[in-house]
This record gives C-alpha cells, structure tokens and sequence, in this order.
C-alpha cells in the first residue's frame, strides 16, 4: 500500500467509520417502507403518520394546506379521519407544521415519492453532525463511540423508519443547530490565528454559524413548537455559558435568521388557524392564551400566586405526578434500554468525579443537559399515553420513547464516557480496543434485536402487519362505492383518502343523529369489530330505530372486523347534495376541490 493511502487511512480512518456507519443507517431505516410501501400502498402504521403524510404531499403538488369535504356542512364536522380536523368543512392538520412544510417543499423540487425516505437521510445526516457536537464537548474518541451508539438506539431507529412522526427531524435539526451554534464563539480564537487570506475568510465564519444556527432551530421549533417549553431555558444557559464570546453582533444575527425560519409556519397559522400562534391543537391554544392571560395579570395587577398556578396548571395541562414521571422513566429507559441507561449511570458518577478536570464545556454540556432531562422527565412523564390497545404494556410504539430522545441522546456520550474509562484499565491497546469493539458489537446485537423483534411493535412485526393490511383494504373498497363513508374506530389511516371516514362508534346519540343524515346524500358503512348477535340486534331494536336506522352485515373482512351496511328501516328517499355555496376560507383560493381529498398528481 502507498505511504500517502497509509497516512490518508490513519488521519480519517474515524471518517470512515462514520459515513459508512451513517449509509448502513439509511439504508436499514428506508427498508422499511420501501419494503411495507412497494407497488403504490402508501400506507401508515399510524394516525398522525397517515396526516402528515397526506398533508405533505398536498402541499407539495397543490400548494395547499387544507381541502374541502362538502358533506360535512350536513355532519357537523364529524367527516375526517384522526390527526385532521374540520372547520366550516375545511380539513386541516392537527398537526406542528414544520415536517410537513420542509419536506413539502424538498418533494416540490423533486417528486413525492422521496417522502417515505427523507427521515431516514435526514436521521443519517443527523449522526454525522452528532460526532461533530460531541467531538467538541468530549472529543473525537468519545465521539465516535457515542455516533455508533447512537446508530444503534432503538428509538432512533424506529421513528426514522416510522418515518413521518415529526420527532427525528426536531432532533435532527436542532442537534445541526446546536453544532453551528458551538463552533460560532470558537471560530474568532482560529481566525486570530490563520494569515492573510484565511484570516479575511475566517472573519465572516462566525457570523455565517450564526445564521445557521438561528435558522436550523427555527426549522426545529416549527417541526414541534411544544418543545419550546425546554428548548428556551436550555438555550438561555448556553447563551449565558458564552454571553461574552457570542457579543451582541453574533447574538443579533442567530435571532433574526430564527425568526425569519419561523415565518413559513407562522404565515400558514395565521391562514389554517386565524393567527400566528394558534394550531392545529386546540388544547395547546388555550393554553397559550391563558398563559398569555396569567402574565398579563401579573405585570397589571400583581397577582402573582395565582397567575403562577394558572401557569402551572396550563403548561402541565394533562397534570403533574413526578411520582409517575420516575415510574415511566424506569419503564421506558432503566428497563427498556439497560444497555444505555446503567453504563450513562455509571459514567455520570465517573464524570462527576473529574470535576477538577473539567472545562467550561462540560459544565455548560451538563446544566443544559440537566434542564432538558427534568423538564422532559416531569412534563411527559406526567401524561399517561397509550398508544397501544393494551393498557399495561410498554413496547417502543408508545410516545414516551419518541417525546425522550433527547433524553436517551444525551446520555449516550456519559455512557461512552464510561465505556472508554473502563477500557482504558486494560492497559495493552490491543486490549483496549477489542473490549470497545466487542462491547460495541454486542450494543448493536441486543439494540437491533430488541427493535426488530422486542415487542408486537418491533419492526418486523409492525412489517407483517402492515402488508396483510393490504388485502383488508382492497377487499373493503371492492365492497363499497366510491363516495360512501365509513365509520370506523381503527381503520381511518388505512380507508383514508380511498374512501370518506368517520371516527366514531354508536354510543353517542349526537354522532348517529349526524350519520342519520348522510344516509340521506351517501352509502354510509361501518367497519369495526364483529357484533356479538345480542349487541347487534341490541343495537338494531334500541339504539338505532329511534334514528330511523338499522345495520346490516355486509362481509367479515377479517377474523375480528366486519363490514356492516348502515340504512333506513323505513326507505327515505335519497336526495343530491344541494349546489355548493361559496365557503370561505381565510387565505384559500376558490380553486381548491370541493369534495374529499385531492386526486394524485404524478
């Protein structure tokens, strides 16, 4: 081998390492909708997975962020599946609209069907800048292990498979973020040093990360703007860590290039939703606007306790049990993720034991980390989520892993902190470097196994689900016409756009009293699990006949799910829709389609 390869080879064999790690990254992550999603069924394992999806590609081809269903000016809004909401007939997401704008806009330029696989390139991208952010808190070594480790976190992995839940790209963009953010104030002691023409170069630098790092972490707050919760404090101590090296110039830039990557977001609020910081979550609304309110009380009256209580109260609007919070961090990260969290453990007494070596870096790395863990910790450790049907289990596909990955990426470079100071007591680098290896491998196989097959959302399972779904869809549209609706509890994210739906059940009076009336206009269906046969004629002598209503079977579809018909017990006739009025829609144009979602535009 030449000298030169030999001396390339020694100086970026870790580079190496590193994009080769990131291209396996990608790869296994898209595999799994290029697998799931082959000929045309585009379809999502979940309810917010499907909107964003479909919001996404709308706006890329349209240009729009919301559509027109007709009927539902005859339903009271109940036409639309989860994840969507209904006003006045305009679905619109109930969604941050940060994934939906950015990867909208790259599918605009490209086509939409790169969408399934951005998260995976974004995620592999993101490990890159990961080894970067570490490298200058810890060094290239801890570094480079905590990359791999990172490659190998199940949640990781899992939602840039799951590839359209916003939570990857947020960290994604804030970890580039916080990269261009440190080598901003590290830039100026480099430049001081660099002669003539660097010298002129480098002097601009700082300003340049400057604006990057503003503007990757507006894109990260639009992405999800309920992080800002802990987003702000943390980044207030970074700030105050560096107050002197970022100066007032540096400090200017990184806000206004964050607001100006604010303003896509803030523009579609004020279009979807009447205002600039209203969205799609009406709770997260009202909360604003009573914080807003609290705070106003507090600088024009000086009712302080209270006002702070109604902050309180509104900022942990679905409670505040820290009892819970350590219950569900034993659950979803002591006894989840072992591997990870005792070897962070360790590390953090082993760090916290070199104090006296430490530098401005690590304390800055560490406080900051500290607000982001509490604040993560007690804010969605106090809600009480269930994802899966089952109640009492704690499998990947539940939120709390993708609220947390911040958690379980910051405690990676502890961990490896901890697995190099181990190491290092074998002496002989030969030694040294096989126990990293081997440690690192064994990672990988308990890591991989557990996110493929751990739970009855693992991956391959989640896959298997996904593809038998398949033939339920196609024998469901075979069964029904093209414009019926259906009613369903489940199944809103596979019917959806191929068929109207409607999230709902027969127990609520109000709801039947809706489906009553688009008996009338449409073929109305109701897809569920099969009736007993004393809670189908329950149904159909009690319930149902005081609406004038009755099911019929249709076909089970499956061993649990049957497909009933929804009809008149006495005929009424069937009438047409009335000729549409014009519906206005602050900010849309009148050419948007008047009824169900948009068709594809290749």
């Amino acid at each position: 081998m030449p000298l030169n390869i030999k001396i390339w080879l020694k100086r970026y064999w870790h580079w190496i390492i590193l994009i080769t790690m990131a291209i396996i990254f990608f790869i296994g992550t898209a595999s799994f909708n290029y697998y799931t999603q082959a000929n045309g069924f585009i379809k999502w394992l979940s309810p917010d997975e499907s909107s964003n999806y479909n919001f996404t590609k709308l706006y890329a081809q349209e240009g729009q962020l919301s559509f027109f269903e007709k009927y539902n000016l005859l339903s009271a809004d109940i036409m639309h599946p989860r994840s969507y909401r209904s006003d006045l007939g305009w679905l619109k997401p109930v969604s941050f609209l940060g994934i939906i704008l950015i990867y909208g806009k790259i599918a605009s330029l490209t086509t939409y069907k790169v969408l399934p696989f951005l998260t995976p390139l974004f995620a592999a991208i993101g490990l890159i800048f990961y080894y970067l952010l570490i490298k200058e808190i810890f060094g290239k070594r801890n570094a480079l292990i905590s990359a791999l480790l990172a490659a190998a976190l199940p949640p990781l992995i899992y939602y840039s498979a799951r590839s359209m839940f916003h939570n990857v790209l947020f960290v994604v963009l804030l970890i580039v973020s916080l990269y261009f953010a440190i080598i901003m104030v590290k830039t100026k002691k480099l430049a001081s040093e660099a002669d003539t023409i660097k010298f002129k170069l480098a002097k601009f630098l700082p300003d340049v990360y400057a604006a990057l790092a503003g503007t990757f972490l507006g894109l990260s707050v639009i992405t999800r703007s309920a992080e800002l919760l802990w987003l702000i404090p943390a980044w207030l101590a970074l700030w105050l860590f560096n107050i002197k090296k970022v100066g007032l110039i540096k400090l200017l830039i990184f806000l206004a290039f964050f607001a100006c990557s604010l303003t896509p977001a803030l523009y579609w609020n004020q279009i979807l939703y009447g205002s600039p910081w209203r969205g799609g979550y009406e709770e997260m609304n009202q909360s604003i606007s009573s914080i807003a309110g609290a705070g106003q009380a507090i600088i024009t009256s000086g009712a302080i306790k209270n006002s702070l209580i109604q902050i309180k109260n509104k900022v942990f609007h679905f409670g505040f049990a820290p009892k819970q919070s350590f219950k569900m961090l034993y659950f979803y990260f002591a006894a989840m993720f072992y591997w990870l969290f005792w070897p962070a453990v360790f590390g953090s007494v082993w760090f916290l034991k070199k104090i006296k070596k430490w530098h401005r870096r690590h304390y800055c790395y560490l406080t900051v980390y500290t607000i982001i863990f509490f604040i993560l910790l007690f804010y969605y450790g106090s809600w009480d989520f269930h994802d899966n049907p089952d109640p009492k289990s704690h499998t990947i596909g539940n939120s709390y892993t993708r609220y947390w990955l911040p958690i379980y990426l910051g405690a990676i470079p502890l961990a490896s902190f901890f697995l190099v100071k181990l190491s290092n007591l074998l002496r002989k680098k030969i030694l040294i470097n096989g126990f990293r290896v081997l440690i690192i491998m064994v990672i990988f196989f308990i890591s991989l196994k557990f996110v493929l097959l751990g739970s009855a959302e693992g991956l391959i399972i989640s896959a298997k689900n996904q593809l038998a779904s398949r033939q339920d869809l196609n024998k469901i549209l075979n069964l029904t016409e093209s414009n019926s609706v259906i009613i369903t509890q489940y199944h809103d994210k596979l019917l959806f756009p191929g068929r109207k739906v409607i999230v709902g059940l027969f127990n609520d009076d109000r709801m039947t009293e809706q489906y009553a009336a688009l008996v009338r206009y449409l073929p109305v269906y109701y897809y569920n699990f099969t009736f007993p046969e004393k809670d189908f004629n329950y149904l159909n002598e009690k319930r149902l006949v005081k609406f004038n209503l009755k099911i019929e079977m249709m076909e089970k579809v499956t061993k649990d799910f049957t497909l009933y018909r929804l009809m008149f017990v006495i005929p009424v006739p069937a009438l047409s829709f009335p000729k549409p009025q014009a519906v206005g829609n602050p900010g849309e144009s009148s050419t948007n389609h008047v009824s169900g979602f948009p068709p594809s535009r290749e």
